[in-house]
């Protein structure tokens, strides 16, 4: 193996990448802290907005309102399902990177791993899709209509 020197502007360059990554997951996390701190304001408004009003606050109100607010409703199939159709494509494209790198003389290393790494994309994808499929069960049939009671 040849001797190489990297100095110092390769280890500027990594340092530079790793605190990229790390201030996007600093920024992820505020984000979301920031989200649950902005949402809990809306509900304590609506609240406070609703006794000053002189309007009773029943349970049944309180429950539709932190529901809706939380996020309560969310459907997990829904997400498996939509976490799955995203997944699914990317499978092919990643063998067809895998069948052009490999054409190549210099890449032809590189056809086995990006053929595997699709094919575990296709397979998480589809575990995706079946998992959807067994949670959809979990939940009973809701129409259009009765999601539409609940936002009023």
């Amino acid at each position: 193996m040849e001797n190489l020197e990297l100095g110092l502007g390769a280890g500027l360059m990594a340092l530079a990448f790793w605190g990229f990554l790390a201030a996007i997951i600093v920024a992820g996390i505020i984000a979301g802290v920031w989200d649950g701190i902005r949402k809990r304001e809306s509900q304590h408004e609506t609240v406070r907005r609703l006794v000053d009003s002189g309007q009773p606050i029943d349970t049944d109100l309180l429950d539709k309102l932190l529901l809706l607010s939380d996020g309560g409703n969310k459907r997990h199939d829904r997400d498996f399902k939509l976490t799955g159709m995203w997944m699914l494509p990317i499978a092919p494209g990643l063998a067809v990177l895998g069948l052009v790198l490999g054409a190549n003389e210099e890449t032809a290393d590189a056809l086995g791993p990006l053929l595997g790494v699709a094919l575990l994309i296709a397979c998480m994808g589809i575990g995706f899709l079946v998992a959807a499929r067994v949670v959809q069960k979990w939940y009973p049939a809701a129409s259009a209509s009765e999601f539409d009671q609940l936002k009023d």
